[in-house]
């Protein structure tokens, strides 16, 4: 006993002792099943019947009873349950009863024609069912075979379903009803344990009542759901759904064909006539449901015509996705990435847009649709071999998971007996647990890298006329198949596809290689056709560029990050056409993460050095900028970056960038002079910048400051301050192949009326006579951290005072605060643009917030330290823990800060310009959501989110700025 694979010996030892005397081959052929356990407790449940005894005596006589019997024995113990119940059934697996071959559809229904009441009906499917399993498990039958079979079993069913509920029903005879099957039952695939989609649809039988007769209707249709449905001593059948029928839940349960055909004329969508592909004649009135099929299946070959369509088909397979739970990803064997749904999907999209024109290629049958689409040219013929292999093993092991209990179920098991059970029920001998494992994942990862081939790769071959898969794609095929995948421009985009893949050398031939993986990553974006351009000009630009090469070939995460890039950002792609090395950074993490102020400084100053003309050292300091902002923006748009971090990062590449520039400038006036400076320069930083919360699109706000030397010509000193901060800005904001950064000192003492530059204590005159409250707001944002170290911190202790006053605001300071805000709320919002939605403007907006706290800062600062900050999330944080703000408002204020922000750096990313307001055109839309990772499809929660999250902000800045 030790050496056999009885998990429990000594319950096995027990219940073969309660079998009586039988042979060491009944024995040896015990042992040899998936489940030895399982199956000897079956048998000895089965020989403790009445007819028990002469059933294993007929076993031991017969091998083939005897094999037969114990293998299915060995893989459902659901099966011996039922057998135990109806021992008589056993004897099916013999004789003429046990068919070699598949049965019919005919025969199945001849077989259940005499049922009269649903318990007899239950007894016969699962005496159906037991024969269909043991020809699948002793090999008579392929999976294609038992699942066509399963499918006419279930037809059979409801057919004699419908019967017994006909009788049960009074007005019966005046209606006709037709049950139409659906999903996997329709497309002749179904497995051991399924739900069974249906449709029903009615007609009142001539001079009858419409009313009475849909009553009736109505009525046999839920009985059928009801007797296969219920659970009895015999168990049950399966559950009927008739969801997929016109308004779902929602909708009656028949209809008459008219009203189908006005529903679908009118209101389906796109999964509506996609589910129409499968649907056949199951039961009831043949004529009316010939009727129904001959009225609504040319709709379905409408369908990839839609407006809608592309959009529908990536919404259905997302969604697929998202409703999965995580912990379950992995084990999904229907649903998850690799598994039944892709190949399904894949093969019913590619039916829907070619399955127009080619009648070929219409079957309601994935494997043989499959075939057709090989056959036909729209697969490759290794692809499709290799899609069909996979596809055959997965249904194949999902069979056997459902056998064991007869049970729904797609997850794959954890339980190591589990698993050894199914992998000996499949083959393996040896190490079958690990081995299913392994042989599972392996088409997992077919199934994956072929869900994107099957659709790409006879695109290339259309264009570059590769005869090695001998695919027979038209132009006007591949150019369907383009629009159906998302495509605008077909004919542009096959164009740039021919451009990227035609010729023998080595470029063109990792682009052949590459390309399916790229054009399926671009289609999950808004802008596939902007992709794909993108990705023709920074080819062309790079050329055979060894690394550029390698990156493509051997970097999987790299190829991918940098179609999501092309797919998702204008701004990027901008950036990396003006620099096209940035591709390098892709695919590696470490490179990807943004670079701390004092890396950035020394690298910009060690760039400018090298340089003795001061447009060439910026020229250098820009384009290290360029390769930061590109190393943002990347990390942005893959997710990597929280929205402050974002701004910390462009902040401090904007303040290496100025303190370089300034650097460079006054080495220039040196070298022009032939003299030491005669003043100490200091840049103090303003606004976003000095908040450091710096955006894609934020221009640079600064002061600047100087401090003659002693001894030196006052005129002089200013004259060389003047000329340094000119040439910054002049050097920054120039025109050229990097991005420029625009300086703006418009919150300089005066403003623009103003001196552009002051000396330090020009600065301390003006705040100690002519300062006003708005002022001292404002420098609550100032930060001087340029230039002289000496100055900038005299320049901060100027200020500290005027913004952290000391015993805080009086009264009148509050008042003008407030009354300023108003102003600004009521004269600055531009005409036209919505108070709800402005992004800095609007209710709820940046400007609401960082007012809040800029006044708390003001009038609470002096005493809470930590309130001394230029953040504005910091600041509001500092109020929390010092109870100045209740936590629920300080997190409605913070929510609102940074959602906004993320929204307003969104945009940019998405297309390269700013906005003032929420955006407000679908394609926008769709773009910002896809960008902030909501997802394409949620564009009305983002715009709901957005209004939620900003109304309760203004909540709390009426509550505790305004009161």
């Amino acid at each position: 006993m030790t050496r056999t694979r009885f998990s429990d010996p000594e319950t096995a030892a027990a219940n073969l002792a309660r079998l009586g005397e039988i042979s060491s081959d009944f024995v040896d052929q015990i042992v040899a099943v998936a489940d030895p356990d399982g199956a000897l407790a079956s048998l000895v449940a089965i020989a403790e019947t009445d007819e028990g005894p002469a059933l294993v005596a007929a076993m031991e006589e017969d091998a083939v009873l005897r094999q037969r019997t114990l293998i299915v024995l060995g893989t459902s113990r659901a099966i011996g349950e039922f057998w135990r119940r109806h021992p008589a059934y056993v004897r099916d697996l013999v004789g003429e009863r046990l068919l070699e071959r598949p049965a019919t559809e005919q025969e199945y229904r001849d077989w259940l024609a005499h049922v009269d009441d649903p318990d007899a009906l239950r007894v016969g499917y699962h005496r159906e069912l037991a024969a269909i399993a043991a020809r699948d498990l002793n090999a008579h039958t392929t999976f294609a075979q038992s699942s066509a079979e399963l499918s006419d079993l279930a037809v059979a069913t409801l057919g004699a379903a419908l019967r017994i509920a006909a009788d049960e029903e009074d007005d019966s005879d005046l209606v006709r009803l037709a049950v139409i099957a659906m999903g996997k039952t329709g497309g002749h695939e179904l497995n051991y344990v399924s739900d069974v989609d249906v449709i029903y649809v009615h007609e009142p039988v001539a001079g009858a009542d419409e009313q009475r007769a849909a009553a009736a209707a109505t009525r046999m249709a839920a009985a059928i759901i009801r007797i296969c449905g219920d659970h009895t001593a015999e168990g049950t059948i399966w559950e009927v759904d008739p969801n997929l029928r016109p308004e779902g839940k929602q909708g009656p349960l028949t209809r008459t064909l008219a009203s189908h055909v006005a529903y679908y004329d009118r209101w389906a969508v796109t999964w509506e006539f996609q589910a129409l592909l499968k649907a056949r004649y199951a039961a009831g009135d043949r004529e009316l449901a010939d009727a129904y099929l001959e009225a609504l299946r040319p709709l379905v070959w409408k369908a990839a015509e839609r407006e809608d369509f592309v959009p529908e088909v990536r919404r259905m397979r997302r969604r697929v996705i998202e409703n999965i739970p995580a912990a379950h990803r992995d084990r999904q064997l229907k649903l998850g990435s690799g598994g039944l749904r892709d190949v399904e999907f894949a093969v019913q999209l590619l039916q829907l847009v070619h399955g127009r024109v080619d009648e070929n290629i219409r079957s309601s049958n994935t494997l043989e649709a499959l075939h057709a689409l090989t056959d036909r040219g729209y697969v490759g013929r290794r692809d499709g071999s290799a899609l069909e292999e996979a596809y055959e093993f997965l249904r194949a092991l999902e069979h056997r998971m459902q056998l064991f209990r007869l049970r729904r179920t797609h997850l794959v098991p954890e339980d190591l007996d589990d698993l050894r059970r199914i992998g000996r029920s499949m083959g393996f001998t040896t190490n079958p647990a690990d081995n299913l494992v392994k042989e599972w994942q392996a088409h997992r990862r077919i199934v994956s890298r072929l869900h994107e081939k099957i659709f790409y790769r006879p695109l290339l071959e259309a264009v570059a006329s590769l005869p090695e898969d001998r695919l027979r794609l038209s132009t006007q095929a591949a150019e369907d198949r383009l629009a159906a995948l998302g495509y605008s421009d077909p004919k542009g985009a096959m164009a740039h596809i021919s451009a990227l893949t035609s010729g023998v050398t080595r470029r063109a031939v990792i682009h052949r290689s590459l390309l399916p993986a790229m054009l399926s990553w671009f289609a999950e974006s808004p802008q596939p056709d902007a992709a794909l351009l993108a990705f023709r000009q920074i080819s062309e630009e790079l050329g055979d560029s060894p690394w550029y090469l390698r990156k493509l070939r051997d970097e999987g995460t790299g190829a991918q990050q940098f179609a999501h890039m092309l797919a998702s950002s204008t701004y990027v792609t901008d950036l990396i056409r003006r620099a096209p090395d940035a591709v390098a950074l892709l695919g590696d993490d470490a490179a990807l993460v943004p670079r701390d102020l004092d890396r950035l400084d020394t690298e910009m100053t060690l760039a400018a050095k090298r340089h003795q003309i001061p447009e060439g050292a910026v020229r250098a300091v820009r384009r290290i900028r360029r390769r930061e902002l590109s190393r943002v923006a990347m990390s942005d748009v893959l997710g990597r970056l929280d929205v402050t971090e974002v701004g910390e990062a462009l902040t401090a590449i904007n303040t290496a960038t100025i303190s370089a520039t300034l650097a460079t400038a006054e080495a220039a006036w040196t070298l022009e002079h032939d003299r030491p400076l005669p003043t100490r320069n200091a840049i103090v930083l303003m606004g976003r910048l000095g908040g450091h919360e710096a955006g894609y699109g934020s221009d640079a706000d600064v002061m600047f400051v100087h401090d003659p030397v002693e001894g030196a010509d006052v005129d002089e000193a200013k004259a060389c301050a003047l000329w340094i901060a000119q040439l910054i800005r002049q050097m920054l904001g120039a025109a050229g192949a990097d991005p420029a950064l625009e300086i703006d000192a418009g919150l300089r003492p005066e403003g623009k009326n103003g001196p552009l530059v002051r000396t330090f204590e020009a600065y301390a005159a003006y705040y100690a006579k002519w300062s006003d409250t708005w002022e001292a707001q404002a420098l609550l944002r100032a930060e001087a951290a340029v230039g002289d170290p000496g100055l900038r911190e005299r320049f901060t202790a100027l200020i500290d005072p005027l913004r952290y006053p000391e015993g805080g605001l009086s009264a009148s300071q509050e008042r003008d605060i407030r009354r300023i805000k108003a102003r600004v709320d009521s004269e600055r919002l531009p005409r036209g643009a919505n108070p709800n939605t402005h992004l800095k403007l609007g209710r709820g907006g940046l400007a609401d917030v960082e007012w809040t706290i800029q006044l708390l800062q003001m009038q609470h600062a002096h005493r809470v330290p930590a309130l001394r900050t230029t953040r504005t999330i910091e600041a509001l944080e500092a109020a929390a823990a010092a109870e100045i703000l209740s936590a629920d408002d300080a997190q409605a204020l913070i929510d609102s800060w940074r959602l906004v922000t993320r929204i307003r750096n969104g945009v940019v990313l998405w297309r390269a310009k700013p906005a003032e307001s929420m955006v407000e055109t679908a394609a926008d839309r769709t773009g910002l959501a896809h960008i902030l990772g909501i997802g394409q499809d949620h564009t009305e929660e983002m715009v709901n989110d957005y209004m939620r999250i900003t109304r309760r902000a203004r909540q709390v800045v009426e509550r505790v700025f305004y009161e």
